[in-house]
């Protein structure tokens, strides 16, 4: 990859984070329209392997395919760039939004919102459809997401999302064989093996420090950083994936009520980018000291932090990393296990508390197969789908 500017990153990825619709595959077909067709900052074998590690890892996979072509390009500066350009136009509206609903409470209660809240469950049900065809082509991982749905249906909150997530890895690691060898590995990379340990060291002692530091505190900034941080570094199979881990984290404790939490996930379905950015929606509506512009960027970065460490970190390593069998077979199981996690959050809480009776169920399944059948982009999807919630409650 030749050298350029971190402002040649960051022009080239504001444009991709302001027309960027449609989820992280979409995002993955521009980026290689964009790098390798178009501008050919690298091959076809390097963007595939870039794919296939950020797919390998939890994060924001778009994002943190991004961060890395930021990298090689233009350094340090490049990487922040990238994930600066394609990041901020989603955030900063996902955050007008919040701000809406918070300064017009009447918001949170209109049809329009409840659309939204409808056409969550729609989008939620594309994700789990689509992964589950992809990441369960057998009967054993079939199973494996079956009993990862069980279990996170039993046990609500992190716990059954861990347990889910560590009998995948489990099952995976010894039950699971016949995956297909790897390619060539991306060996452009200006990253050390000793800065990259450092890195993954950085994101485990996020993981054990801040939930310490949160019980330790009593401070609910301090846990809500812990919740950001745990979604970001444990968040398997795209930003679908993330309702389940942030529900969990900050509707429980009476932070953010769940009405408002649905129907700001299903507006970040109409924003470009990446769905992570749903963070700055919460930490916009988060009480204080959290709240507003400030709260937004607080766990905007918090989410996103452990995602870009662990892509970094794990540049120099992915060669030795990706041809074992053991460690990819752990991975198939953990797939597997997302699948059920989110077949479980598709239930409770998108399905419960975003369904009111049979003219809600309708508008949902409609929605469906607008996306899975008719493969309307999102965008649009949203726009019919609040709309038309609001003119027959009218």
């Amino acid at each position: 990859m030749t050298v350029g500017s971190a402002w040649e990153v960051l022009t080239v990825f504001l444009r991709l984070g302001l027309t960027s619709f449609g989820g992280p595959i979409a995002h993955l077909g521009y980026f290689r329209a964009e790098f390798v067709e178009r501008r050919r900052w690298l091959d076809d074998a390097s963007f595939t392997d870039l794919v296939a590690l950020c797919q390998f890892l939890p994060g924001p996979s778009s994002s943190q395919v991004g961060l890395a072509i930021g990298l090689g390009r233009a350094g340090w500066r490049g990487a922040l760039a990238a994930w600066a350009g394609f990041t901020a136009p989603s955030a900063v509206a996902l955050v007008l939004f919040a701000m809406g609903v918070h300064r017009w409470s009447a918001w949170a209660l209109s049809p329009v919102v409840h659309g939204l809240k409808v056409v969550a469950v729609a989008v939620v049900a594309q994700a789990v459809w689509g992964m589950a065809r992809t990441l369960c082509p057998d009967r054993l991982r079939a199973g494996l997401a079956i009993a990862a749905a069980l279990i996170a249906w039993r046990v609500p909150g992190s716990f059954g999302q861990f347990g889910a997530l560590a009998l995948g890895a489990l099952a995976g690691r010894w039950a699971i064989a016949g995956l297909p060898a790897s390619a060539a590995a991306y060996r452009t990379q200006r990253v050390s093996r000793t800065v990259g340990a450092t890195l993954l060291l950085a994101v485990a002692l996020g993981l054990v420090a801040l939930p310490w530091w949160a019980a330790v505190s009593g401070a609910p900034a301090i846990a809500a950083l812990a919740v950001m941080f745990r979604a970001g570094a444990l968040t398997f199979g795209g930003g679908h994936v993330v309702l389940p881990w942030l529900q969990a984290g900050v509707v429980p404790p009476g932070w953010i009520s769940n009405d408002l939490f649905m129907a700001g996930y299903g507006a970040a379905q109409a924003v470009p980018g990446p769905l992570f950015t749903f963070a700055a929606y919460l930490g916009a509506l988060m009480p204080a000291p959290l709240g507003g512009a400030w709260g937004a960027f607080v766990l905007l970065i918090a989410i996103f932090v452990p995602g870009a460490l662990l892509v970094v970190g794990a540049l120099p390593y992915w060669d030795a990393m990706r041809r074992r069998q053991g460690v990819r077979r752990a991975l198939a199981g953990v797939n597997a296990a997302v699948v059920g996690i989110l077949l479980a959050a598709l239930y409770d809480p998108v399905w419960t508390t975003s369904i009111r009776g049979l003219t809600d169920a309708a508008w949902a399944l409609a929605a469906f197969g607008l996306l899975v059948r008719a493969r309307w982009s999102p965008v649009w999807v949203v726009l019919v789908t609040a709309m038309g919630s609001a003119l027959l409650t009218r």
